[in-house]
């Protein structure tokens, strides 16, 4: 079934404003106007965002709804799409994200407005287990997209965390996947727009 409803979950100190965020948006109002598009800022706390997302996305048919996730925004879409039953794309996400973000807790600045900052509280590793799907079977279609010079996270974790997901492995790249528009094509031929 295609898609008509889009969910992106942008990762930690990210936001709307991610170039991958703006790529997918652009492509999707540009190419495919009657599908439905959130990408909403997250809150902090791993808790809130989920309960704010899966408030969101209640009404949204999860047979023909998708989630798009970049790191930390990854490993909620594997939440995300439990719950919705729906298919997930997850792009460089965190797999042990309450391992990688232990030594963030206190005061962080946004990448893409440093003024402005979060607050990373120690109570919000707790949170981030309990979000946690790892022994959980993929309750829809998965794609991975993985970059094995991704500076932050392990690409090895990803493709182990993922075993049953279509895996594009992408030889050297980033945590932001800088050439993102490369695989554009191939996140989309996933999704199958309406």
């Amino acid at each position: 079934m295609s898609t008509t409803h889009l969910l992106y979950l942008h990762g930690f100190r990210s936001s709307p404003q991610s170039a991958k965020a703006r790529m997918v948006a652009d492509h999707v109002r540009r190419h495919h106007p009657r599908v439905v598009w959130l990408c909403p800022q997250l809150p902090a706390s791993p808790a809130q965002a989920m309960q704010q997302v899966l408030a969101a996305v209640a009404d949204w048919p999860g047979a023909s709804m998708a989630v798009v996730g970049s790191s930390l925004g990854g490993y909620y879409a594997s939440h995300v799409a439990q719950r919705k039953r729906c298919k997930s794309a997850l792009l460089n996400p965190a797999v042990f994200p309450d391992q990688t973000l232990a030594q963030y807790i206190g005061t962080q600045p946004q990448w893409h407005n440093p003024e402005e900052a979060i607050f990373f509280r120690a109570e919000y590793i707790d949170e981030l287990r309990a979000l946690s799907t790892r022994d959980q079977p993929p309750a829809g279609p998965e794609l991975g997209i993985f970059c094995t010079g991704d500076e932050v996270l392990n690409w090895r974790d990803m493709v182990q965390r993922y075993p049953q997901a279509q895996q594009h492995i992408v030889e050297g790249g980033d945590h932001a996947i800088s050439d993102f528009a490369r695989h554009l094509p191939v996140l989309m031929a996933f999704l199958d727009l309406a």
